[in-house]
């Protein structure tokens, strides 16, 4: 970080945030692209001033979450709901269910999701909520149980003008079908107030596939700035989940080669590509419950390892969670990438981006290559304020639209000086201008 100002930033966030090391994290990516950034403006006290508003949220909320099992005990967990910035629009981030969830979880996946929103040019501020709570291995009725419980509280502090949530990991079309239920009995108002939603009662066509087909139309328009084509590209992509699943199909649809899936035990395996009936036996075998370790898919091996270190590749889409990649899994993954997306947020530590930055492969960060599922949520609240639905076809269009102009200006704040594009400091500078903006013009 260049400039003493936002080093001196970082140090006393560092200080008072030393047990948050993913949010710390987060912090320290855009403080950097900014520090190099205003190493050669003229800015001012107000300035700086303004840059450390920005990374402390306007509101955590957490509450207990009590709800009955099937035996008809009670248990309880903790939820949250960070609601970090609101300069360019209502609140708007998805609900993460999963024992992983805490405050620095979800500190730094909401201070991603400033930029992230802003980057699509859409009206929205940035957040981030969820829990502790497993919904793996819970009955439908103990998951219906705990979302009524969890809704029971964050409807206080949701709105269709001041927070707009969606899914996340372990939140999909059930739990979101669950949770705007009780939101509707509750509050009597049968509104947008959660994106995501089925077809029947509100949501967006497309809206499953969208963070999936975001990355790779992202993909696409990298490769093609770096005169590189995804067309017969060997891909590796981690993951079982939606992200994964609508990525690697899409890469088949583009010509790649598209030869692992995985999940927290370890990854599947096939030389010779996964076809589109492959990936459907994957969901389909997920969806029970099941481990990828005990699918039989003809042609595949699993592995009880990560893809990064074993399986040389054209293309790497890391699409499961935080941190997945480290350095060794980054120095091994540079030897023959030319092209490595992010479809999850922040997948790669600390050590690993300095790696991938360092070397010749294209690099598009989270914020910029997975938004197109806050997009498309996006255009459900535009949807619903109108009460029309818009045809799939047209839904595609603007997400293609959305992701050709966060390229475009990832292009713009992040050419360096030998035509090269560095994608985290072109998303993080653009994302940050938009924000600081708005923010300075609405007196903050």
């Amino acid at each position: 970080m260049s400039h003493p100002a936002i080093t001196a930033i970082a140090q006393t966030l560092a200080e008072r945030y030393p047990h948050q090391p993913t949010f710390l994290q987060a912090a320290r990516e855009v403080l950097e692209s900014v520090g190099h950034h205003y190493a050669s403006q003229h800015a001012t006290k107000a300035d700086y001033d303004r840059v450390a508003r920005l990374l402390e949220p306007e509101r955590v909320i957490s509450f207990k979450v009590v709800w009955a099992n099937d035996t008809g005990e009670l248990e309880h967990n903790t939820g949250y709901r960070v609601q970090f910035n609101r300069a360019l629009g209502p609140y708007k981030g998805g609900l993460r269910f999963d024992p992983s969830v805490n405050e620095d979880v979800l500190k730094f996946l909401g201070f991603e999701q400033i930029f992230k929103n802003a980057l699509t040019g859409l009206p929205l501020g940035g957040a981030k909520g969820g829990s502790d709570f497993n919904p793996k291995g819970k009955s439908d009725n103990e998951i219906r149980s705990f979302c009524r419980a969890f809704m029971m509280e964050l409807q206080r502090h949701i709105g269709l003008d001041t927070d707009v949530p969606a899914g996340d990991i372990g939140v999909g079309g059930r739990e979101i079908g669950y949770l705007y239920g009780a939101y509707v009995d509750i509050s009597g108002r049968n509104e947008g107030v959660l994106t995501g939603k089925d077809e029947l009662f509100g949501g967006s066509c497309q809206r499953t596939e969208a963070t999936g087909h975001g990355v790779v139309y992202m993909a696409e328009l990298a490769a093609a700035q770096a005169a590189l084509s995804l067309k017969d590209m060997c891909v590796v992509v981690s993951g079982a989940g939606n992200v994964a699943e609508h990525t690697a199909r899409l890469l088949l649809e583009r010509g790649a080669t598209v030869q692992t899936l995985s999940d927290r035990g370890g990854y599947l395996y096939k030389e010779s590509g996964f076809r589109q009936a492959d990936i459907d036996d994957v969901v389909k075998h997920k969806a029970t419950g099941g481990a990828l370790e005990s699918l039989a898919l003809p042609g595949a091996t699993y592995r009880t390892d990560t893809p990064w270190q074993h399986v040389p590749a054209d293309a790497y889409f890391p699409c499961a969670t935080q941190n997945e990649v480290g350095e060794t899994d980054a120095l091994a993954m540079v030897k023959t990438a030319k092209l490595i997306v992010e479809g999850a947020n922040m997948p790669l530590n600390d050590a690993a981006m300095n790696v991938v930055r360092d070397s010749s492969a294209v690099y598009v960060p989270g914020k910029a290559a997975n938004a197109g599922g806050v997009a498309v949520s996006g255009l459900e609240m535009a949807q619903n304020a109108s009460h029309l639905p818009w045809a799939c076809d047209r839904v595609e269009t603007e997400l293609k639209t959305i992701m050709q102009l966060i390229h475009t200006q990832c292009v713009e704040y992040g050419t360096q000086d030998d035509g090269s594009v560095d994608y985290v400091a072109g998303a993080n500078l653009a994302g940050f201008h938009r924000v600081f903006s708005a923010m300075e013009k609405l007196g903050w």
